[in-house]
This record gives C-alpha cells, structure tokens and sequence, in this order.
C-alpha cells in the first residue's frame, strides 16, 4: 500500500494515538463491521487515534472471516483507561456467543446496537473518551422500552441533555444542515416554526466556524414550497416564516440568505457560492448531499457538547457479508471526529485570546481518501 505522508503525518507534533475514539457497533447484521475493519486494517489510521470498539470480539472474528483479513489484530479491555495506542481496542458488552443472521433485521441485532451506544455514550460523558464513531443501525429494529427515537440524531440530543441539535452532512464539497431530521413528510409544515429556524440555524452558524474553521460562514436557507412559494400562490410558510427569520438573522450580522427554490439553487450550482445549506426536511438535503457525496459523506451531530460522527450510509443489508462495502465513509467520519476535536480546542483558546486565524483544511483528505478507495476497488 503505498504511503501518504500529507495527511497521516498531520498530528505527528501529537503523541500517536492520544486521542480516544469510541466506537458504537451498530447493527451486527449490517456492514458496520466491515467497513470498521476496512478502515483499521491500515494501521496508519491509528496514527490519529486510539480505536476502542463497543462490541464483540466474537462478532469481530466472524466478520474477519467474510472480510478477509485474517490477519487483522486486536486485543480485548474491560475499561476504556485499558486501551492501547496504535492497537484495535475492543471492549466486549457481551461474553456470550451472538447469534449473526447477516444482511437481517433482528430483535438481538437491535437490542446490542442499542447497548453498545449507551455504554460509549456513557463513557464519552464520564470524560473516558473523546469522542465517538456511530455505525449504522436498523432504526426498526433498535425500537425498545429504552430506546424510542427515530436515529441517532434524536436519541443524542435527549442523551447529552441538550435543548436542540442539527444533523449536518458534510463531505469537502459542502456541509448541509437538515432542519426537520427524521420526520414523516406529512409533518414537516407544521413543524418549521421561526423559533425553530432561529435555532437551527444559530446551531449551524456556530458549528460551521468552531467546528469546521469557517470565519464568516455564508448559509443558504431552501425553501419549503416550490418556487419559495410563489408569492403563496403555492403556500405562505416561506414569506411568512422563513424569510422573517433570515432578515432577522442577517441584520444582526449573521450571513444567512434566501429561501431558494431547492431544484434551482442545486441545477444552478449556486451551491458554490456557500459555506452551508440548510434543508428544512430529510429528502430535500439528503438527495443531493448523496449524488455529490455518496461515498465519502459524514454525518456530523451539531450542537452537542460532544464529537459524535458516523458514516454517511445505513446498514446495507443487501450487500452485508459479501465483502463489497467501502470503507471510506467511514473512515472520513473517523479523521473528522479528530478534526473537530482539534478545531474546536484551538478555536475556544483563540476566543479567550483572540487573534486573527484563517480557514483551515480538514482531516479529510481528497488524495489520501481516492487512493485508499482505488485501493480497496483493485482488493475486491
């Protein structure tokens, strides 16, 4: 495999591995193991972090097999102060031998995802960790007395105990925030209220500059209605909710602008002209973030007092064992989680001693991700 000295030796003033990365398993059943053992088999992503696995060192075993790396090494801890830089780390939530219905939804599969979250999130808040990974669930079969959320996004806000949170999809062409996350269509109207759009977008604003090193972000908002509405001969909710709140927003210095028609502000490449995107609801973010970004797409939570990232794709049942699943989501979600941890370090010290700092490039490596992903391409 060749070397690429641009991007791994970019903490090498850190001490190798010092930052702890938990990292929930998902959904046992999915690709999550797989696209975890694609990204740590080169040892060189250990560089940035030290990996520990809230999972199974027997549920690992049976997906090295369909992985084929066999000569994939770990070792097992009790505790995250255990862990091992430069080592694959697995603390084991269950002893017992699992039963793996690959490329199924099952009620074990669910409650084990389910577990493996709650425990990193526990150690992340306890300060154990310092930041976590999130792999694919089954957002059907997760559902339990415990666990009522449609995603992650929503189970993380309640978790950290904090007022509002905003999903952003981010990738080195753009970061889209998703105002309404998870919600059924036939509900997005009466949920876009200008309390709400303040806070999303006052989340956003914040997060594009500590987060992601943006000075002076410019955000567009979409529209609800096509065409913004026109003039509500199609609805009213973008005169009358939506732009209020993005003049009230841009007198108070804030660059937030719109609302633009969703199909062309994306035909038009306006995109361009942007630091950020907020969609008011799932489809209307997600399906251009994927045409653009689809392999190396983030999911970022925004708003928390924690790092939380995972790969931009689902469970993948019907590609689940067969070896064909790539890594680099993944692994992006991996060097961005590290990323922000740094930003955010430098970016509160400068704020206590203010002084003047340019864009910086994230961990996310252009170069670095297209020659890992040929790599994987010629193995499969």
């Amino acid at each position: 495999m060749m070397n690429n000295d641009k991007t791994y030796n970019r903490f090498k003033k850190k001490e190798r591995g010092g930052l702890k990365l938990g990292i929930s398993q998902g959904d046992i059943n999915g690709i999550g193991y797989e696209v975890m053992l694609k990204c740590f088999y080169d040892s060189r992503t250990m560089e940035h972090c030290t990996p520990i696995l809230y999972g199974s060192s027997k549920v690992l075993s049976y997906h090295k097999k369909l992985t084929q790396v066999p000569d994939f090494s770990f070792i097992n801890i009790r505790y995250p102060n255990q862990a091992e830089a430069n080592k694959f780390n697995i603390l084991n939530i269950i002893q017992e031998e699992v039963k793996i219905d690959i490329g199924q939804p099952t009620e074990t599969g669910g409650k084990l995802a389910a577990m493996s979250l709650d425990m990193a999130c526990e150690d992340l808040m306890a300060g154990k960790l310092d930041a976590i990974v999130t792999n694919p669930i089954n957002k059907k079969a997760i559902q339990s007395e415990n666990f009522k959320f449609p995603g992650h996004t929503e189970y993380l806000t309640r978790k950290f105990n904090v007022e509002d949170s905003l999903m952003i999809m981010t990738s080195n062409k753009i970061h889209i925030g998703i105002m309404t996350n998870h919600l059924a269509l036939a509900d997005v109207p009466k949920a876009i209220t200008r309390d709400l759009l303040r806070k999303k977008l006052r989340i956003f604003n914040e997060s594009l500059k500590r987060d992601f090193c943006i000075r002076m972000p410019k955000i567009a908002v979409l529209a609800l209605n096509p065409h913004a509405g026109d003039y509500g001969l199609n609805g009213d909710e973008d005169q009358k909710i939506i732009s209020p709140i993005i003049k009230e927003l841009f007198d108070k210095g804030m660059l937030v602008f719109g609302p633009y028609p969703a199909d062309g502000f994306f035909a038009s490449n306006a995109i361009n002209n942007f630091d950020g995107v907020l969609a008011l609801y799932h489809d209307q973010g997600l399906i251009p973030f994927k045409l653009m970004s689809f392999t190396e797409g983030v999911n970022f939570t925004a708003g928390l007092p924690f790092v939380r990232t995972s790969p931009a794709h689902g469970t993948a049942y019907e590609i689940a064992g067969k070896n064909q699943a790539s890594a680099q989501s993944f692994r992006n979600a991996v060097f961005l989680a590290c990323d922000i941890i740094k930003n955010r370090k430098e970016y509160d010290e400068l704020n206590a001693n203010p002084l003047p700092f340019a864009k910086k490039t994230n961990v996310i490596d252009e170069d670095l991700t297209a020659e890992l992903q040929k790599e994987e391409e010629q193995d499969l």
